[in-house]
C-alpha cells in the first residue's frame, strides 16, 4: 500500500465521486464499494456523508494550496505563474469535457442545496482569487487587479462550463489561447 490510510482513501474516493457523480447522487454505498469496504467499517471513519464534504474540501484547499505553492516556485514572473493558473484548462481538459471544473460544479451543487458546507467549498475560489490578486499586483495592476483576478477566474470558469456542455476541446484550446494573448496584453503595458 502507498502509506495512505482507510480514511485518506475513503476522502479520495469520495472526491473523484463527488466529482463525477455529484456529491447528492453519491452514496455512502458507492463510497464503500469505491474503497471495498464494508459499510460499517466506513461509519468507523465516517458519520455522515458531511463530514466527507468537509474532508474532501479540505482536502481540496491543501491541494490547491500547495499547487499555487509551487507556481510560485517554478514561474519565474507573474506572468509566468498566471498562465500556470491558465494551464489547469489545457491540463485537465479530458475531465473538464466530461464532468465539468471540480470546483465549479461543487459549489454550484452546493449552492442549489443550500447545503452549509458551501461557504466552506467557496474557499476554494477564494484561494485562486486572492492568489490572482497578489499576481497581478506584481505586474503593476494594483487598483485593477482584483477586476482582471476575477475576470480571469469568470473566463476559466465559463470556459470549463461550456466546455463540459459542449463536449468541446477544440474551444478549451482556443480558449487557453485566446485568454494568453489577452495577458501578454498585460505584460507589454508594464514592459
Amino acid at each position: 500500500m502507498s502509506g495512505k490510510t482507510k480514511r485518506d482513501l475513503i476522502i479520495a474516493a469520495a472526491d473523484q465521486l463527488f466529482y463525477q457523480r455529484g456529491f447528492e447522487h453519491t452514496s455512502f454505498a458507492h463510497i464503500a464499494e469505491a474503497v471495498k469496504i464494508s459499510r460499517g467499517n466506513f461509519y468507523y471513519h465516517f458519520k455522515s456523508k458531511d463530514e466527507i464534504l468537509l474532508a474532501v474540501i479540505q482536502l481540496r484547499l491543501i491541494n490547491t494550496q500547495a499547487m499555487l505553492e509551487q507556481w510560485l516556485i517554478e514561474g519565474a514572473e507573474p506572468v509566468d505563474r498566471i498562465r500556470s493558473f491558465i494551464n489547469l484548462l489545457i491540463m485537465n481538459r479530458a475531465k473538464i469535457k466530461r464532468f465539468g471544473c471540480p470546483v465549479g460544479t461543487l459549489t454550484t451543487e452546493l449552492t442549489k442545496l443550500q447545503h452549509p458546507a458551501q461557504e466552506d467549498a467557496n474557499k476554494l475560489f477564494s484561494l485562486f482569487r486572492t492568489w490572482l490578486i497578489r499576481e497581478f499586483q506584481q505586474l503593476g495592476y494594483s487598483r485593477e487587479a482584483e477586476d482582471l483576478a476575477m475576470h480571469l477566474l469568470a473566463r476559466s470558469q465559463g470556459v470549463a462550463t461550456l466546455a463540459n456542455a459542449f463536449n468541446d476541446e477544440k474551444f478549451i484550446r482556443s480558449e487557453v489561447e485566446q485568454m494568453y494573448l489577452w495577458l501578454e496584453q498585460y505584460k507589454q503595458k508594464v514592459a
